[in-house]
């Protein structure tokens, strides 16, 4: 599914671009996506197992622009890919109210609106394709996460009790969150 491109204020003032994906993005997805890896133990997998290809990336990207049911939003900071986000609505009668949601984010660029805009984005296009509720889990912890999640009117109503296990042998829940619309 293809997003509308638009343009964004940070907090510090910057222009930042809100766009699809292209698959000309592949490369610097996957530094992207190492990037979040390394950063943080609240993305779900570590940067040693990005092992996808340039040419994986490559068909993931392009098989999410042509998705019906799927949408990517990228944001870029003076040409770099700051954040991206993701929209995966169900298309099955019984469940086709339903979509999930996912955010992640360089840290560098944290705390400048970036998920507040992709949230809004997000959030707003699931409203136009009659989702009415969204869904996501995250990794106990993650108070900065839970606290954007809740600042957009998710709720918790659920724990996946021992979902994650980190290099260090602890295990950690995921939060289950929803949120109406």
């Amino acid at each position: 599914m293809l997003y509308d491109e638009k343009e964004i204020t940070l907090k510090d003032g910057r222009r930042a671009l809100l766009r699809s994906p292209l698959v000309s993005d592949a490369a610097e997805m996957l530094d992207f996506l190492k990037c979040c890896a390394a950063e943080t133990e609240f993305i779900i997998r570590y940067p040693e197992e990005c092992t996808e290809t340039v040419d994986d990336e490559t068909k993931f990207l392009a098989s999410l622009i042509e998705s019906p049911d799927k949408l990517m939003i990228v944001c870029t900071v003076d040409g770099e890919i700051a954040g991206n986000c993701q929209l995966s609505m169900n298309r099955r009668i019984k469940t086709a109210h339903r979509a999930s949601v996912a955010i992640a984010l360089k840290q560098k660029f944290w705390s400048l609106g970036i998920g507040s805009a992709m949230f809004s984005e997000l959030i707003r296009v699931a409203g136009e394709h009659n989702v009415t509720q969204l869904e996501l889990d995250y990794v106990d912890g993650n108070t900065r996460g839970a606290a954007l999640y809740k600042k957009f009117g998710f709720e918790q109503y659920g724990v996946h009790p021992d979902a994650i296990r980190l290099k260090s042998g602890e295990l950690r829940p995921l939060i289950l969150m929803r949120r109406k619309i």
